[in-house]
């Protein structure tokens, strides 16, 4: 299966290049150009919700990893 990983990935990128140089590519580039414009406000909140979500995960596992270090002799 690895023999071809290079090759689907280059089908994969040549095809996604080909999609956005035709016509329908560039209406979708255009449409992701105003909502970006449009709606920025929406996509700043999202990140600081996300950034706090990835925070809140991080915190969890660094409680997750420190209840599974092995514990010593003087701590039992």
């Amino acid at each position: 299966m690895r023999k071809w990983y290079v090759p689907l990935t280059i089908a994969g990128l040549g095809g996604l290049g080909a999609f956005l140089l035709s016509e329908s590519g560039r209406g979708v580039l255009r449409w992701m150009g105003r909502y970006v414009r449009f709606n920025s406000q929406g996509i700043l909140e999202w990140d600081e919700t996300a950034e706090a979500e990835l925070h809140r995960i991080q915190a969890a596992l660094s409680t997750l990893a420190d209840s599974l270090q092995p514990r010593t002799e003087t701590s039992r």
